[in-house]
């Protein structure tokens, strides 16, 4: 005899695979590094976070802050004599600046971002900023008008002090920053190069880029720069592009930082998706409408809003609608009246207007005249 149950259960257990498969979502990456971001260099939207508040130091990042003042603020083809200042600094990484020497800003922005020197950054400070202390008020200044708000710089090449931090949220929001400069991406992007001073045909230096991703041309890697102090650790921001995507990865104090940094960008390039939230005249609400000739007026969505998240996230997606209880009329249509905030763990990832999807004229003042006299008297229309 046949057997129904035996088939019945045997559908069910498809049924459940299939089920399970679809709704299966990729995990996140496990770095060894102690915070992490990976950020969008288009929206700013950041699509993984670990520890990205926490104050940490910099290390050589600094020197991103250092080349982006640099940049807005000077000329590449400035020849720099070099200071007793500059010429002292001989910790960590160096290019044995000497006092009184000539070199262009544009060598020593080099040698800031592939080789990390540390004596560069102490000349172009005091090239561009007229001296050190000045162009540290730039630094700050400009941080803050990145968003940068948990960062302070107290030097320009990465030195651990306790009042020169930052954390890897801010310094996602730096290197967008950053990232928007044509000067800044061609900087970075240079693997091997040649330094050469003024005035000193032999004086020259061959360097080469510190970040181990970009030498070794990991998938659509542009950037941007290393950082490595016994306090910070080793640190990392990483740029990649992809099928016109940009995305940024920072990671600090990592066991690992170019492993740490090919993970999550290969994570972001792979997961990210195209997420349709709301299409363009979709109406959301309606809302009663103050001496009106129509009671209610229909709130529509002005335009479309797309978002780039990945499939696990989604049902983290927070939608805030901003409306009045009521208006007055009269009220034209595609006028607007509210707004729809879309936020991801308490960040703004997305926001459209709400318009009016109606024209509703105003009674005229008869009418409203009788019908204030209805209501006081008791008639009913």
């Amino acid at each position: 005899m046949f057997c129904y149950k035996k088939l019945i259960l045997a559908l069910a257990a498809v049924i459940l695979s299939l089920t399970n498969t679809s709704i299966a979502y990729a995990q996140e990456p496990v770095l060894s590094a102690d915070a992490a971001v990976l950020m969008d260099s288009a929206t700013g939207q950041v699509f993984f976070a670990k520890e990205p508040d926490k104050r940490r130091f910099p290390a050589s990042l600094t020197k991103i802050m250092t080349a982006l003042v640099a940049l807005e603020n000077g000329d590449p083809n400035d020849v720099v004599k070099i200071s007793k200042k500059a010429a002292s600094v001989s910790m960590g990484s160096v290019i044995d600046l000497r006092a009184g020497e000539e070199i262009t800003l544009e060598n020593l922005l080099k040698a800031a971002l592939v080789c990390s020197a540390n004596d560069s950054t102490v000349a172009i400070a005091e090239h561009v900023g007229g001296n050190v202390e000045n162009f540290l008020v730039m630094m700050n200044a400009r941080a803050l008008s990145a968003g940068a708000v948990n960062t302070n710089y107290a030097n320009t090449n990465g030195y651990t002090l306790p009042n020169h931090y930052t954390t890897a949220y801010d310094l996602a929001l730096i290197a967008r920053q950053a990232l928007r400069n044509k000067q800044f991406n061609r900087l970075i992007s240079i693997k091997e190069t040649t330094l050469n001073w003024e005035g000193n045909k032999n004086r020259t230096l061959e360097i080469r880029n510190t970040n181990r991703l970009l030498r070794e041309g990991f998938p659509g890697i542009d950037g941007v720069k290393t950082g490595s102090t016994p306090r910070a650790g080793d640190c990392l921001i990483a740029s990649a592009s992809r099928n016109g995507r940009r995305l940024i990865a920072v990671v600090l104090h990592s066991n690992n930082r170019y492993t740490d940094a090919a993970n999550i960008l290969n994570y972001g390039f792979k997961e990210i998706k195209s997420y349709q939230v709301f299409k363009k005249g979709e109406q959301v609400v309606s809302v009663p409408v103050m001496e009106g000739v129509l009671k209610e007026v229909p709130l529509i969505t002005q335009s479309g809003l797309q978002i780039d998240i990945t499939d696990d996230k989604i049902s983290l997606l927070r939608k805030k609608f901003l409306f009045k209880n009521s208006v007055m009329a009269p009220v034209k249509s595609g006028q607007v009246l509210g707004e729809i905030i879309c936020s991801l763990e308490n960040r703004e990832v997305g926001r459209i207007s709400l318009v009016a999807g109606d024209d509703i004229e105003r009674k005229s003042w008869l009418r409203r005249k009788w019908e204030k006299l209805s209501v006081s008297s008791g008639i009913n229309n």
